[in-house]
Formats: C-alpha cells, sequence, structure tokens
C-alpha cells in the first residue's frame, strides 16, 4: 500500500482572467489520481515582487492529501501549468498560472528541479498569507516555525489584499 501524504501547493497567475485560471488550476489539481483537495485558501490580490513593471497577481494555496511521490505531485502540477498556457521565457515574469510544492509532509528534499520546503517561501508575504489562513499551525521542517510565526516576522511588507473564497462549482457542459 502506498503511503500518502499531506502536500500544499501555491497557486498564482497574473495574465489574463486571474481568478479562473486559479480557479482551473484548483479543479485540476483536485483531479490528480490518488489525490483529494483537504482545504483552500481565500483568494489574495498581490503586487508583483521581483519585476514590477507587469499586472497585479491573485494567489492562493491548497493543501491535498494524496499518494503521488513529490516527484509526480510536482509533475502533475507542471502538466497544468503547461495546460494552461504558461510560458517560461522570463523568470519571474508573467504567468497564466503558476503552481510550486510548497510543503509535502515534514520532508526535506534539496534535487536538481526540486526543493522542499519551497526555498523562498517564508520570504513571501503572498505565500504565507494564503498558508497561515488554511494551516497556520503547519510547522515548516527546516525553520520550526509554524506558517503564523512565518508570517508575524516575515520583512516583506508588500500589500496582500484577501478577495474572498474560491469558487469552484463545475461549470455546465
Amino acid at each position: 500500500m502506498t503511503e500518502s501524504a499531506v502536500g500544499y501547493i501555491g497557486i498564482g497567475s497574473n495574465m489574463g482572467d486571474r481568478q479562473a485560471y486559479c480557479e482551473e488550476a484548483v479543479r485540476r489539481i483536485a483531479r490528480f489520481p490518488k489525490t483529494a483537495i483537504l482545504a483552500a485558501s481565500s483568494l489574495y490580490e498581490t503586487a508583483p515582487l521581483e519585476i514590477p513593471d507587469q499586472d497585479r497577481f491573485i494567489n492562493a494555496v491548497v493543501a491535498v492529501r494524496t499518494e503521488l511521490s513529490p516527484h509526480e505531485l510536482l509533475r502533475a502540477c507542471q502538466e497544468v501549468e503547461q495546460f494552461l498556457g504558461r510560458k517560461r521565457s522570463v523568470r519571474f515574469g508573467p504567468r497564466t498560472i503558476d503552481l510550486d510544492v510548497l510543503f509535502y509532509g515534514d520532508r526535506i528534499i534539496q534535487e536538481p528541479g526540486l526543493t522542499i520546503p519551497h526555498p523562498r517561501m517564508h520570504e513571501r508575504r503572498f505565500v504565507l498569507e494564503p498558508l497561515a489562513e488554511i494551516a497556520p499551525g503547519l510547522e515548516h521542517p527546516v525553520f520550526h516555525k509554524t506558517a503564523d510565526q512565518m508570517l508575524q516576522v516575515v520583512r516583506d511588507r508588500q500589500d496582500v489584499r484577501r478577495l474572498g473564497p474560491f469558487h469552484l462549482e463545475q461549470k455546465a457542459g
């Protein structure tokens, strides 16, 4: 029997219908094999961080229980990005969708192409706000601080505005 793990996936979009891209990404995550969504944060709007001259982002975090391995989960997320038109032309540039595996249980993985926990999440308010909303007591396995504690000390003072919940009802068709 395959063991399951709870993973957290960061979601972001700043092109086109940002909310629709985020919602479609979550619908597709819910259809990953051997995976169930446990919780979804609210949607948050934030200014771009590294390259300011681009549209504002919508960000969120979902928690999943999955039997996929960390590499399989990453691969499935990348397939969703590709399906939703993600182009990787400019690092930190505009994107239809960005899916990051933030945590996978309490695993620490540092391999080419996969670092878990996500290496910069503790520096980013746009990740910590939605993460702390759905898992305030989740402990970072490297820093041994909870999501709430990381949010309280994050240096990023970026404006993060809560927009409201996901609207994930299936579309007729």
